[in-house]
């Protein structure tokens, strides 16, 4: 059996599982491959693929050329990137591994503090034999919106109230009684925007949710309010964020996610000054490399036994 593992940028995959159990020839990819006819020559012959997340895009017309292909195992319970149906029809079957959830939750309160006191710029300025330049803001008192209050929302939120902060919430289906469970107030969407000093993003990216965040929420938020997200890149329409960004007419963004991953390198928030940039490493953590490469690891024993193997989520 020939195994791929794609875009392990850190070459950490084999470290954190017993691969070797499995007695199969493994190939570790450890560059995004973002070229259609390349990733096809590059897992020819490979029965088993094990994708990170959704690093790697896998729609009908490329899982119809993985011809070799018979087992999809992704990192994670959902996978937007991957045509599930499609890749039932050519008899793959597509399982998935556990989740943590909570180190995206301790992410995100990294990028909102980071941006409350500047520190990426303050950082720089140490280095560079400078010392302080600017004049953060407290988080005390003020509001946390929360654009989502499932595990990961509920949790940030959990933080924001340790600071002292009022969190309040919203999403399509959120009631008054689950969010005070959370000790959270529900609002409507746009008191939610006119209303938060962060704004947290925290839904699942769907059909609902692309472009929930374009230039009419943008344009409801306070000139001194900051939008985090560590969800889904696309939930933020990134054209009309990045007009915001260079009007002033929100303080910054705190990202860990983008439309396109690896964010290309001439893309321009890179050069944008009021923002807090990550490379989607809101689930990198030691803990969830080992719930990944060990799922991973089981599920291909699993289907080389016959035996029944956890679908991953349509």
């Amino acid at each position: 059996m020939k195994i791929a593992i794609l875009d392990d940028y850190q070459d950490v995959a084999l470290r954190f599982a017993d691969w070797d159990a499995l007695g199969a020839e493994i190939s570790v990819f450890t560059e995004h491959i973002g070229d259609q006819d390349e990733l096809v020559r590059r897992l020819a012959g490979h029965e088993v693929v094990v994708a990170m997340r959704e690093r790697t895009r896998f729609p009908a017309e490329l899982l119809r050329r993985l011809t070799d292909l018979r087992l999809l195992v992704s990192t994670g319970y959902r996978n937007a990137a991957i045509d599930v149906a499609a890749a039932r029809e050519q008899g793959i079957v597509v399982a998935a591994t556990g989740y943590i959830p909570h180190p995206t939750a301790e992410h995100t309160w990294a990028l909102i503090l980071a941006a409350a006191r500047g520190l990426p710029a303050e950082e720089r300025s140490v280095r560079d034999g400078g010392w302080q330049i600017g004049v953060g803001i407290g988080l005390h008192g003020r509001t946390l919106g929360l654009l989502g209050l499932g595990k990961l929302g509920s949790a940030v939120a959990r933080v924001g109230q340790a600071f002292g902060m009022e969190t309040i919430a919203w999403s399509p289906n959120l009631t008054s009684e689950r969010a005070a469970e959370h000790g959270v107030t529900a609002v409507s969407k746009d008191d939610l925007l006119r209303r938060s000093d962060v704004l947290s993003v925290h839904l699942v990216l769907g059909d609902r949710s692309r472009g929930l965040i374009g230039a009419a929420e943008l344009a409801l938020m306070k000139p001194t309010a900051w939008l985090v997200n560590t969800s889904r890149g696309p939930i933020v329409d990134e054209d009309a964020l990045l007009r915001a960004l260079r009007g002033r007419t929100i303080a910054g963004a705190a990202l860990d996610v983008y439309d396109t991953e690896p964010l290309p390198v001439d893309h321009p928030l890179r050069g944008q000054p009021n923002t807090v940039l990550s490379p989607h490493i809101g689930y990198v953590t030691e803990e969830v490399y080992e719930v990944f490469f060990t799922d991973a690891v089981a599920e291909i024993a699993a289907f080389s036994a016959g035996k029944p193997v956890r679908l991953l989520e349509e």
